[in-house]
This record gives structure tokens, sequence and C-alpha cells, in this order.
């Protein structure tokens, strides 16, 4: 059976919220615990198993955490079955080559472990198993804490698996797991249209029907505001400094706690209600187009973009970010299942935008800087990405054209490229050509 989680915000007392950050800190101390013990006892040549790490644990926590006997015991439980999830799936990622080094580069054996969770770094959060809670329309009924208000009921109707309540900026939320039926799970298309998808940063997605989607840019709309709040956030921790006897330009000592006044705290969670509003606005966009092109289309072609190396050009990393090109192909994976949509994934070095897609001649440079260009064998003139979602959109259409080779030296030879359907199965498909036009839309009117 299928899962879906619905993501709720909450709206907990003052105690419940001072439980819900102990339960939190409880959580992440455990995890750090188990981990350096996991690698203790790799060290030794010993072959460690999480279960085997709680047993452990539970034998010792109360003497030495008496504290825990205050926070519910899932807090301290479910973080040694998620270190077993992690280092299963660093082994087997391990396995398959994920983490092999680039040509000329030594192999970093660190690459893909799990790390231990600094506090204020990473994301307080703590699991409640399904028989600790219960949900009544609007109330949820958690373990130490009792009845805690929701802003929705829950969405879904089905066999609730678990929960996990999380911390964003000061607001706690919770996400439930449910079962859910196929009929549930599955959505139906409204259109059976077949698109190539270009992502870039002129227009955040361009279709090949000549439909473009632009991204709102949240953080660059929000840059000058943060650069400010920072700014001053700064200004007030070296005065905490001198106050406290520290040369305000040096690191503190490690395990230095400062006394930081009120005006300090609530200017921090003044910039994280920032970051956080960055965040939605960019997941709400996200949303809506991934749902538009799952909706319309029976089938979708993206390319396997390189994301973490495109990210290293400074001058083009914040607009990277700002769109969000993984957040966009990690929904297209998922809702593509629900709607029943195909999503090819083109090879990542595949010359979509330098190909011409009338003819096919391929040109031996096209630098980024050049958003238009002219085909010297048919004289086209060519927008960069509307000719590179066309290109991605003739990996799967039926009718085929004779393309000049890929090499540009003007033979007639069809070339053959190797695609992956929803990254599991290779395949080979002739270049074809289609046309086809579209109509823009408005995300506001989009519901996800």
């Amino acid at each position: 059976m299928p899962n879906l989680t619905h993501k709720i915000t909450l709206i907990p007392t003052k105690e419940q919220k001072e439980y819900f950050a102990k339960a939190a800190g409880t959580s992440r101390k455990v995890w750090n615990w188990a981990l350096d013990e996991w690698n203790k006892q790799f060290a030794q040549g010993k072959k460690p198993n999480a279960m085997a790490l709680k047993k452990q644990f539970n034998a010792i926590k109360y003497e030495l955490f008496p504290w825990l006997k205050e926070i519910h015991r899932d807090a301290h439980a479910a973080p040694f079955e998620h270190l077993g999830i992690a280092w299963t799936t660093y082994f087997r990622e391990l396995k398959r080559g994920t983490f092999r080094p680039k040509p000329g580069k030594e192999f970093n054996p660190d690459k893909g472990k799990p790390n231990f969770k600094n506090k204020g770094r990473c994301t307080d959060s703590f699991y409640v198993a399904n028989d600790k809670f219960s949900i009544n329309d609007r109330t949820v009924r958690l373990p130490k804490t009792g009845k805690v208000k929701m802003t929705e009921a829950l969405r879904f109707t089905g066999k609730i698996l678990g929960a996990t309540v999380s911390r964003q900026a000061d607001k706690w939320h919770i996400a439930v797991q449910v079962e859910v039926s196929n009929e549930t799970y599955s959505l139906k298309r409204v259109k059976n249209n077949t698109n190539g998808v270009d992502l870039g940063i002129t227009s955040a997605v361009t279709l090949s029907n000549d439909q473009t989607f632009q991204s709102p840019r949240p953080l660059k709309s929000a840059l000058r505001r943060l650069k400010i709040r920072s700014r001053k956030l700064s200004h007030k921790f070296e005065t905490a400094k001198v106050l406290a006897g520290f040369d305000p330009k040096k690191p503190l000592p490690k395990g230095t706690r400062l006394d930081k006044s009120n005006n300090h705290n609530k200017l921090a969670r003044r910039i994280a209600r920032t970051h956080v509003r960055i965040t939605n606005i960019r997941s709400d966009f996200t949303h809506k187009l991934t749902s538009i092109l799952c909706r319309e289309n029976q089938t979708l072609v993206i390319e396997d973009l390189d994301v973490k190396t495109m990210q290293k050009n400074h001058r083009l990393a914040l607009s990277i970010s700002d769109i969000g090109f993984n957040r966009i192909r990690s929904q297209l994976e998922y809702k593509t299942k629900r709607y029943n949509t195909e999503l090819i994934i083109a090879d990542r070095y595949y010359p979509s935008s330098k190909t011409c897609s009338t003819c096919g001649y391929k040109v031996s440079e096209l630098p980024l800087s050049v958003r238009n260009w002219q085909c010297p064998s048919c004289n086209t003139n060519h927008d960069r990405d509307i000719n590179a979602a066309i290109n991605l959109k003739r990996l799967v259409t039926k009718t085929t054209l004779p393309l000049a080779s890929l090499s540009g030296n003007g033979s007639t030879d069809s070339e053959m490229v190797s695609v992956s359907v929803g990254k599991v199965t290779p395949v080979i498909y002739e270049y074809g050509f289609q046309s086809d036009s579209g109509q823009e839309q408005n995300l506001d009117q989009i519901h996800i």
C-alpha cells in the first residue's frame, strides 16, 4: 500500500514548546552517542549493529543520562533505527559507485557517511510511534504533553504509521505518515501531452510547446533585508563576547556559552522566520509547477543536471539555489507516480542546447551567455531554452527526422541517445521531432 505524509502546523502552549525542545535535544544526543559508539566499534574491527547498540544504550541510559526519564522513550529509541537505515543506505550507494571520485581526484572515504548533529545546525525533531498518539479533528494527543492544537485536520484517511514533530524557526509541525488506498494515492490527468522540460535561470522552466514558468526568486527579493539583519545580529554577538571578556575578533573556546540579550534572541528568531518564508514561497512555486506538469502530460523528459557542480560557479550559485533545480526534479519523481506519468531522464551529457532542433546540426561551443543563436547549416534562429526543450522531447516522440551528425560534420547519420526511465531501466530512443504549441498559465490558480 502506498504512503502519504501530511505536515501540519501545531499551536502548542509554552510548556509544550519546552518539552518539544527537550525531546528534540534528546533525539540529537542519542543519535550522536550511537554514531560515536558505532565508529569506535568499527575501528576495533567489529561489525556494529543498530539494535545491539540500542540494547547497550538501554542498559546504561538512566545511569548516564537520568534526565531521560522526563522524555518519552520514542525520542531516544528511534535514532538507533534511523542510524541503521543511514548506514545501510551508505553501503548500498557505495557499492553502486555513487561516491566514486571524478578523474584525477582522490577518493574521500567520509563522503556520504552519517554525520554528527550539531545544535543549531540541524533540524530539531523527534519521532512518535503510531500507537503513542491519536488525532481527533484539529487536535493531536501526544505523550507527555497531552492535547495539542493543530491548524488543520489530517488530510488523508487510512492507517497511521507514525509521526515526526519538527521545528522551523519558532513554529512546531507534525508530519503524519498515513498508509492510503490506491484510489486515494492515484490522481487523474486532465491532458495527455508530451513535453521536454528545460530547467534554466532566465526562465525557471521552459517547455517544448514554448510555455515558460518564471520563478518568484524569494531569496533574491529578501537578500537585502537578510544582510541588514544578519549584520545587526553579528554586532550583538560581538558585544556579548566583549561583555563576557573575550576578544570579539577571535572564535569562542569550544563549549563556551554566552549570555545573550532578549533583543539578540528576538532578532535571531526574526531572521529564522525570514528564511522559513523564503523556503515556503519556493516550495509553493515548485509544488504548483510540478503539479501542472504531471497533471497535463503523459510523458515528461528532463535532463540529468549536475547541480552540485553548477553551483561551484559563484555567478550562478545563488540563482540556481533560489530556483531549486533539485527540488523540482525530486517532486517530479514522486508526483509522476501519482499521476501515472512517465518521467524520462536524459543523459547528463546530451547536447540539447547546442543541437539544432530543425536539422540536427551541432555547434562546437555555445557559452551560457548566448541566449539566442542561428544554425550555420539551415539558418534557423533558436531560443536557447526552447531549442533544448524541443530536443529533449524528440527523445520520446514517435515521428523521426533525419539529423546531421552531432559532431557537426554535415553527415546525415542518425544518432542514438541513452536515457533512463524513472532512473531505473536504461532505454535507447532515436531522435524524433514533433511540433507543439501551448499557452501560459497562472500559477496562482493552481492547487497542489
